[in-house]
């Protein structure tokens, strides 16, 4: 059965002989590997979605739509799997724990920012914009990833802590 297996490896109609991982465009010297997921329409059209590649923003709208997702998702760990989690104040806890991570992820941008970072390169999957060329391109994502942040992090605050009043009224 095992030599078998093994020649069939020999032959063309094998499936095991088709190539599905390829160099991006075909050229070896860029790096980069072009296989089936990140090359497939539905991954592409996904990725160049994103704030981050979405063509047409501005990058204060970029950091503005990535500080948004991120402090409304930031909040709920900190509200719910916290050491305040079994408290009244587990949800303010979760507020201003999700608040200083921000922060801290600010900083953290700021000083990548000032790093002159190199420019991106691009991939398969997606091309970076020109904004991120630049360092005041990286300043305005930075200031409203902020602003964002904070803000998604207060909404999913005032709707946990009104969550009562929400279901009320959806019945």
């Amino acid at each position: 059965m095992a030599q078998a297996v093994d020649a069939s490896k020999n032959l063309a109609s094998d499936p095991r002989n088709r190539e599905v991982v390829f160099p991006a465009g075909r050229d070896p010297q860029i790096g980069n590997l072009e296989t089936p997921i990140n090359s497939s329409p539905l991954v592409k059209w996904f990725i160049n979605n994103l704030p981050a590649y979405r063509p047409g923003l501005t990058p204060f709208r970029r950091g503005l739509e990535v500080g948004m997702a991120h402090g409304y998702w930031l909040f709920g760990p900190f509200a719910k799997l916290g050491p305040l989690r079994n408290t009244p104040s587990a949800n303010l806890a979760g507020l201003l724990g999700a608040i200083g991570l921000v922060v801290i992820l600010t900083a953290a941008l700021a000083l990548y920012t000032h790093s002159n970072p190199p420019k991106a390169l691009s991939s398969v999957t997606a091309t970076p914009p020109d904004a991120f060329t630049t360092n005041e391109g990286w300043n305005n994502f930075s200031s409203a990833f902020l602003i964002g942040a904070i803000g998604g992090a207060l909404v999913a605050y005032f709707l946990t802590i009104n969550l009562a009043l929400i279901q009320g009224l959806v019945g």
